[in-house]
């Protein structure tokens, strides 16, 4: 008999998709480009939500480029990616690779 109390766990997360932008750092790999107030990592409803912040993130480098602030190459690097995460009760997600990411202790 499979164990339920990590089937209702799955069945839950199977129901509350949603999207992460991600960043792969040299020292902890695949993490989480962005937390909230709380330490929690920032998901979004739609991919197309994710997609519009990480196009508003560039355009703040652009523009950071166009007034001296950042060199060209910095503001063209776009090294940010939207991966589907599961939403556990907690706010922790899971990637796809069944990673979990909670919050962030600075």
């Amino acid at each position: 008999m499979p164990n339920l109390l990590n089937l209702a766990r799955y069945v839950y997360v199977m129901n509350h998709s949603t999207f992460c932008i991600f960043i792969d750092t040299v020292c902890e790999g695949r993490i989480p480009a962005w937390h909230d107030e709380k330490g929690m990592p920032v998901v979004y409803p739609t991919i197309e939500a994710a997609q519009r912040e990480i196009a508003d993130d560039v355009m703040e480098k652009l523009r950071q480029f166009l007034e001296g602030e950042r060199d060209f190459e910095d503001a063209m690097t776009v090294e940010d990616y939207i991966l589907p995460v599961d939403v556990l009760p907690d706010g922790s997600i899971l990637d796809e690779d069944d990673n979990c990411f909670g919050k962030k202790d600075w």
